[in-house]
């Protein structure tokens, strides 16, 4: 072996050290590249009777500085944060809605309710019972406002899903194209690795996995198989698999993910499946918050909007009328599913918004029973032949022609605060007075009592009735003279005796004397009368949802629930973030590009390839010196 072969070896060496330094330098910003190293051996030695002589070195290969173990945790890290951040995204906004102290829920709430209490104060006042329902109608609209807001986070999310599929297809496409372009490159390079491609395979990995979390195998040869939820393929070696962004057979309003069987039947994947990236954060903010925020303000309105209604018809307006309903309520929404091959239709409607939850039911049906699921925690809350059933407040009625196999979704108070107006503009029909008047004989000489109470489809009296006691139980009469005999009494009570006329309950109490009378009859002008304005107030602070809270109540749960968690996922991503800044900080002191360090190779291969010029003009100065020998 020449010294000039030696020298210039040398010279190929440092020239490709300096190469891939300088190529190190010039991406040091670029975004996923990872550092390389130029592989130098010896070229062995040449044997002679003299020994082994070195025969100078060559370069073996060009090899990324990568550490798989790094990078793994790097894209664990990262699809959490991405997960996290997305999630809180989401929830804030909620949060802020909810929290408003100005106008959000919570104050329109308290002013009505004052509105309300302003109208027991002063019954016959015009002015105040226009109050109550300007009140009423900012309440109303503050609840459809929510509606309408929840709805938007709906259709935002399903456009966000369907973004971010046309994204994971796009990557993944990439990826398979990116894994067909290294087996090309390592094939013709004689099986040494395309560093820069699998840099950017590997910064495509990472952009899919903000998105969904994917897991990655790496099989013979380097290709990358990449799956997503229980084991779905988006890679496998150079072909791409496309996931698709559909509407729910269950509920077509809400887009879901599903997957292509070759015969092409489309499996929806079920959302707990995706976990990590922007796609499992919105997905359980979706489910675990959304959804139960949504269907809270909407068990709201139909708790405010029926117990007024119910009240409200049991009182009497300025006009000597029987009230009406104050509040238009939302109905329950109801979904056939779309592999549905009955004709059969089903029907919802609230029963008792007292007893209302939050959960959306699934009704199946066998072939010969049905069944009624509460979706939130997948109970049986009714079942038998039907076709009605009665469960949780809503009442849910099955029509002819259900095939095995069918089934639908029923969203009580999904969207039920979409449907609250207010149905009263007429400050006259405000039904503050009690709807029956009762008094005491003036001519009375005993401590009797009587007071009247009116239930759902009473009847006013025709005429005026008048009680008398004769010592042992009492007589009725109307303005006429005529007998009138009561419906059902007299009934025994803690209160005293009970008498029913159409509805209407009369009880006396006290001690009266034989001879003492009571007159029962409409309140028609009883403009200063608040009977029914007291018990519509008192609504404020009656536990009117599920027996254990009130409208208030319900409210400030929410805002609690939505506020604490907003706080969890806010503390929970930040420490994500500061774990997913160390995960890259110990990835990138391995494989990112230390300019100091890539400085002094360069001077490193600098000296080398000079000190290879200077073996080179040693043989070149040896070699003339032979030729001038004489």
């Amino acid at each position: 072996m020449s010294l000039f072969n030696i020298g210039l070896s040398g010279l190929n060496t440092a020239q490709n050290a300096l190469t891939t330094v300088g190529h190190n330098m010039s991406n040091s910003a670029t975004a996923g590249y990872t550092r390389q190293n130029t592989i130098i051996s010896s070229a062995g030695g040449q044997h002679t009777s003299q020994g082994f002589f070195g025969q100078g070195s060559v370069t073996t290969t060009v090899r990324r500085v990568y550490d798989e173990f790094l990078t793994g945790r790097l894209r664990e890290a990262e699809t959490s944060s991405a997960e996290l951040e997305a999630y809180y995204d989401q929830i804030s906004q909620i949060d802020s809605l909810l929290a408003d102290q100005k106008g959000g829920l919570a104050p329109l709430m308290q002013k009505f309710f004052a509105a309300v209490q302003g109208v027991a104060d002063k019954p016959g006042d015009t002015a105040v019972r226009q109050n109550m329902l300007n009140a009423a109608e900012s309440l109303a609209g503050q609840l459809r406002s929510s509606a309408t807001y929840f709805q938007q986070q709906q259709e935002g999310i399903n456009a966000e899903l369907k973004s971010s599929v046309s994204q994971i297809n796009a990557y993944s496409a990439e990826i398979a194209s990116l894994n067909a372009q290294i087996q090309r490159a390592s094939a013709t390079a004689g099986g040494q690795p395309p560093n820069d491609l699998m840099d950017q395979r590997d910064q495509v990995v990472a952009e899919l996995n903000k998105i969904a979390g994917v897991k990655v195998v790496q099989q013979n040869g380097g290709s990358y198989n990449v799956f997503v939820g229980n084991g779905q393929p988006l890679v496998v070696g150079s072909s791409a698999y496309e996931l698709k962004a559909v509407n729910a057979s269950a509920d077509p309003s809400r887009t879901v993910i599903a997957y292509t069987l070759p015969n092409g039947t489309e499996i929806e994947m079920e959302d707990k499946l995706f976990n990590g990236g922007t796609v499992g954060g919105i997905l359980k903010f979706r489910s675990e918050t959304l959804d139960a925020a949504q269907s809270s303000i909407g068990r709201i309105s139909l708790a405010i909007g029926q117990s007024f209604n119910e009240q409200h018809r049991l009182g009497m307006d300025l006009k000597g009328a029987i009230g009406g309903d104050m509040f238009g309520i939302g109905s329950p929404v109801v979904f056939g599913n779309d592999d549905n091959s009955g004709t059969g239709t089903v029907t919802a409607s609230i029963s008792d918004a007292r007893a209302l939850t939050t959960s959306d039911y699934t009704l199946r049906y066998d072939g010969t029973n049905y069944s009624l699921v509460r979706m939130s925690d997948n109970e049986v809350v009714a079942s038998g032949t039907g076709p009605t059933f009665e469960a949780d407040g809503i009442s849910v009625t099955a029509g002819a022609g259900m095939a095995a196999g069918d089934s639908f979704q029923i969203q009580p108070t999904r969207n039920a605060a979409a449907g609250m107006q207010l149905l009263i503009s007429d400050p006259a029909k405000v039904a503050a007075a009690a709807p029956i008047r009762v008094e005491t004989g003036a001519g009375n000489l005993g401590t009797g009592t009587v007071k009247a109470s009116v239930e759902h489809g009473f009847s006013l009296p025709a005429s005026s009735i008048t009680a008398t006691y004769d010592g042992t139980s009492y007589t009725f009469i109307d303005a006429a003279g005529n007998p009138v005999m009561p419906d059902a009494g007299p009934v025994v009570g803690t209160d005293g005796t009970s008498f029913e006329f159409n509805g209407v309950t009369v009880t006396f109490g006290g001690t009266p004397r034989a001879g003492d009378s009571f007159t029962i009859e409409s309140n028609a002008g009883g403009t200063t009368d608040n009977g029914n304005a007291l018990a519509l107030a008192k609504l404020q602070t009656a536990k009117t949802i599920n027996g254990v809270s009130s409208f208030n109540d319900a409210f400030a749960l929410l805002v609690n629930d939505i506020g604490s968690k907003t706080k969890s996922i806010d503390i929970a991503s930040t420490s994500q973030n500061s774990i997913t800044t160390q995960a890259r900080t110990a990835q990138q002191s391995v494989s990112g590009v230390n300019m100091d360090e890539e400085t002094v190779n360069l001077l490193r291969y600098q000296q080398m390839y000079q000190a290879s010029a200077q073996v080179i003009s040693v043989a070149n100065s040896l070699f003339d010196s032979i030729i001038n020998i004489r």
